[in-house]
């Protein structure tokens, strides 16, 4: 393999970089020592471009955008290396012209604008803030450019927005207004640090094509941070794969997805869902990358990814590899031959044909008998007004009307944006709360109507699987006293059962005897979803209702806990209530799928019909709107797009919740929609062909 002569690449045809790295380390000084997060990084931003930037939690990217804002966290410093913008280097200047040039030239927003907002702060304050400071303008000027700066990237009402708290805002629109902030001063450099990493995929889809146009609009670059494949496969010119605090790939968006050259990069593309789902149908097993990341606090030889390769060999773990020259650059002893890899087929989207239905068809009869049968489920919350008196505003409508079996074995999916009442749903399946009305039928006895003992005991039968798992643990109780709980509470068996119980549920989870010791801030995210799941399965249960159980973690661990998930459905026989607003997942997990709007039901059906013939507008919307790694379904958006914000559930649209969102929307839409269809159902008057779909799909497979 050819390699470059140093770390550092100088830019080709003479073009200067806006931004560019040269071999940067940082240190992050510890009580146990010092960690070198940041090992020899070169990097570089043209003018005008998008580069992004991927790998697992802790690879460095996260570090490599703070250290070139200097917003490093205490103990860290940049401890070598430049940080050349615009021909200077940021480490050579004094520090109030630093100051400057990243508060004016660059700007960036953090992945999550809720804590990086501050909740004592207006928004027009806060987006104001930079304007005071850096150009000295006055109280008026300030509101009348952060008004304007807001209706730039999409808000609705800035004139109203100016004056409310971040806590009375959405998650988009908390997005656009730290958007706004670092759009502000109109910088030269934007850096996104995972800027949609918990937002629903519709809300994801406005926010990176508001970045698009606002890139094009400001011609400004943008430095895209992000694990999520999908995204970079879809906005970024030129990619930077990271491991380990280094760069070990770097080349054009097209040509890293057509044929990735480093393992660790062909490893996390054979690990997303999307990748595992055959064009028959069948699931196969997703590739789980194994072990963890290095501990970069202590001294390191060699490939860093080879302790985890399937292709090491005793040279890569003695042998320093840096990047190679060309265009298509990477740190590889062994890398993928450079023939084209076969592309990961996905359907083509599907051109919007909305036919009139008939009358309603009554759905088939299940063939076994559910474990889980929830019928025309209702949730209603009071709404309090402001004030002293706070005297009730109304009623929320969470869930209105919700119907659906699971059976023995069975994955049901429940995918729908954040406020649809997905969550709800699960929470009322399990008993932590009651419905406002219907039915809850958990092997044929109606769960709702339960109390005390009966209530208790029927929790041996379903589970609830969170989706942050260190947050629903208690942090003072050690592993051992948290799988024991439920079996106490439960009075099962005795102390040595107990103890027999607990080892066996470390080994189907996959864990060490040694966990047992140990408290849930000592683990990492993979592992405490694992003793989250063997929680969940201590009692034994039939039904285990897994709330966005993977969505937090990175694409390698989220493989290893979705196959675990698989693993024990055969093993033990049991049903899951899998709920996600990522589809892709959601195809992978689940036999059947149900789509939720605003609270209710808007498609249930087998989960290869909903996704690949899709009849609702909505379930279409949400299939157009997931990021994919394939370039040509990643760039080719020909199906529905939906805007603007999710009504208020205090006062929902009548007729179909839908119709102020829907492109196809007609007067009959104010009426309610009929639940059509048998083992495909659709709340829509005017649903997508289906046969129109299934031609779409295989065109885009044969393509």
């Amino acid at each position: 393999m050819s390699e470059s002569t140093g770390r550092h690449t100088p830019a080709a045809g003479g073009v200067q970089p806006l931004l560019e790295l040269r071999d940067l380390d940082t240190d992050i000084a510890l009580r146990r020592g010092t960690v070198h997060a940041l090992d020899g990084v070169s990097l570089r931003v043209m003018p005008g471009e998008t580069l992004g930037v991927v790998g697992e939690s802790g690879s460095g990217k996260t570090m490599t955008a703070l250290s070139i804002m200097g917003l490093l966290p205490p103990g860290g410093r940049v401890s070598g290396g430049q940080i050349l913008f615009e021909g200077r280097d940021l480490r050579a200047l004094p520090a109030d012209q630093v100051r400057r040039i990243r508060g004016v030239r660059m700007g960036m927003v953090f992945q999550d604008p809720l804590t990086s907002l501050n909740p004592t702060m207006r928004i027009g304050a806060q987006v104001g803030e930079p304007l005071r400071v850096h150009e000295r303008v006055g109280r008026a000027e300030a509101r009348e450019r952060t008004i304007e700066i807001l209706r730039r990237v999409g808000m609705p009402r800035p004139e109203r927005i100016v004056d409310n708290y971040p806590h009375e805002l959405s998650g988009g629109m908390r997005q656009r207004v730290a958007i706004a902030m670092a759009l502000v001063c109109s910088p030269r450099l934007l850096i996104a640090d995972e800027p949609t990493t918990a937002l629903d995929v519709t809300t994801q889809r406005q926010i990176l094509e508001l970045i698009d146009d606002l890139r094009d609009e400001f011609g400004m670059a943008v430095v895209l941070v992000t694990h999520d494949l999908g995204v970079i496969a879809g906005r970024a010119d030129r990619v930077a794969v990271m491991y380990a605090g280094r760069v070990v790939e770097t080349a054009a968006t097209a040509e890293l997805f057509r044929a990735p050259r480093h393992r660790y990069t062909q490893a996390l593309m054979e690990a997303l869902p999307e990748a595992a789902i055959r064009e028959s149908g069948e699931h196969a097993r997703l590739y789980s990358i194994p072990g963890l990341p290095p501990d970069l606090s202590r001294p390191l030889t060699g490939c860093r990814f080879a302790p985890r390769c399937r292709h090491v060999t005793d040279e890569c773990r003695s042998t320093e590899v840096t990047l190679s020259a060309g265009a298509h650059q990477h740190a590889c002893l062994h890398p993928v031959p450079a023939e084209p890899a076969a592309p990961v087929s996905r359907p083509a989207p599907v051109r919007v044909e909305p036919v009139r239905e008939g009358t309603a068809v009554a759905p088939a009869e299940p063939s076994a008998e559910p474990v889980l049968s929830v019928r025309n489920l209702v949730k209603n919350y009071a709404a309090h007004g402001r004030g002293l008196l706070r005297r009730t505003a109304g009623q929320v409508s969470a869930v209105a009307g919700v119907s659906f079996d699971v059976g023995p074995g069975e994955t049901f999916g429940l995918v729908g944006e954040s406020g649809c009442g997905k969550s709800t749903v699960g929470r009322l399946a399990v008993g932590l709360e009651r419905p406002s009305a219907g039915q809850i039928m958990l092997d044929g006895t109606d769960i709702a109507g339960l109390a005390g003992r009966e209530r208790r005991r029927m929790h041996r039968q379903v589970q609830l699987m969170f989706q942050d798992s260190y947050a629903a643990m208690n942090p003072r109780m050690r592993v051992d006293a948290i799988l024991a709980e439920p079996l106490e509470i439960q009075k099962v068996g005795g102390t040595a059962d107990r103890r027999a119980r607990i080892a066996t549920l470390l080994d189907q989870v996959g864990l060490s005897r040694r966990v047992l010791e140990r408290y849930p801030h000592e683990f990492s995210g993979g592992q405490l979803q694992r003793i989250g799941l063997a929680r969940s399965l201590a009692l034994q249960p039939r039904l285990i209702v897994g709330d966005e159980p993977v969505s937090a973690l990175d694409v390698s661990i989220q493989a290893q806990v979705l196959n675990l998930m698989r693993d024990l459905q055969r093993e033990l026989g049991l049903a899951y209530v899998f709920i996600s607003h990522d589809l892709s997942v959601v195809d992978y997990m689940a036999d059947r799928i149900g789509v939720m709007y605003l609270g209710k039901l808007v498609e249930v059906g087998p989960a290869r019909d909903v996704v690949r013939a899709a009849r609702h507008p909505y379930t279409q919307a949400l299939i157009d709107a997931v990021p994919s790694v394939t370039p040509n379904a990643a760039t080719v958006r020909d199906g529905v797009t939906i805007r603007g914000e999710l009504p208020s559930a205090l006062n929902p649209p009548t007729g179909c919740r839908f119709r102020t969102r829907c492109p196809l929307a007609q007067d009959v839409c104010a009426t309610e929609p009929p639940l059509t269809g048998d083992a495909h159902q659709v709340a829509c008057h005017f649903p997508l062909r289906p046969e129109s779909a299934a031609a779409s799909a295989r065109a885009g497979a044969a393509a």
